[in-house]
């Protein structure tokens, strides 16, 4: 296949954007900024997980706590009906003892109840300061979470316009080769990343092998507007006065 050397040179000018939008691709699948995001995005949704955790925590004391005063309330106004009963001075001896027994029996089980809600309602001061904590955490890591995805967003919108000009710099090239050499040229890149590379000091720009003496000499030989590959990748090889020709 013979192309003018000077369209063959332009090659390179394409290789060098097609490289950059591997580098864009490339850039954008490992972006650090997505992997920080995904990193505090774990991180704000265990400090959620945690803080629902503690508010199921309050709501169980809560309705402990008023379970607990229902049952003093009720306790309480019982008391109250015996006591009432017994300062009417209306029963006999034996319900009078009886109430007795009753009042004794319901004071304590009103201590115990009491000790019970107390206790209860302390373990609920302890977890109100647990959920007011982990709200400020979930806080820190909301705002954490902003933050970070405003740069992974700059970043992408940074490597998005950096591919549209590549996009356009390389829709502006691929007109200038003949439809056989962009074959070429685009089945290499497809299949070995680098379609063209310079032939520099008999070296190859793709693969960086050092063509043999032999080779170089063949190669030396071909008229210039011929289109040369490297023998060991491929590649459309461009010569130019660095080739070592």
């Amino acid at each position: 296949m013979n192309v003018e050397p000077s369209i063959q040179t332009r090659l390179l000018r394409l290789a060098e954007v097609d490289t950059e939008l591997t580098r864009i691709a490339h850039r954008r699948s490992v972006l650090p900024e997505q992997q920080e995001v995904d990193r505090v995005e774990a991180e704000r949704n265990a400090q959620k997980d945690a803080a629902v955790a503690v508010e199921i925590v309050l709501d169980d004391l809560d309705r402990d706590i008023r379970k607990l005063e229902g049952e003093v309330e009720a306790v309480r106004k019982r008391e109250e009906r015996d006591r009432g009963v017994l300062e009417a001075g209306s029963v006999g001896a034996k319900q009078l003892s009886e109430l007795q027994h009753e009042l004794g029996s319901l004071e304590r089980r009103r201590s115990v109840l009491e000790d019970e809600l107390l206790e209860v309602m302390e373990r609920r001061e302890a977890s109100a300061a647990d959920h007011e904590h982990a709200g400020a955490r979930l806080d820190h890591a909301e705002s954490e979470l902003a933050t970070a995805r405003e740069r992974r967003d700059q970043a992408l919108g940074d490597l998005e316009v950096a591919q549209q000009r590549c996009e356009g710099d390389r829709a502006n090239l691929v007109g200038d080769f003949p439809g056989e050499l962009l074959t070429i040229y685009d089945r290499q890149r497809a299949a070995h990343g680098i379609g063209a590379a310079l032939l520099q000091a008999r070296r190859c720009g793709a693969c960086r092998i050092e063509l043999d003496r032999g080779e170089i000499a063949r190669i030396a030989k071909t008229a210039p507007d011929l289109v040369v590959r490297c023998p060991e990748c491929g590649a459309v090889l461009v010569r130019t006065k660095e080739s070592g020709l």
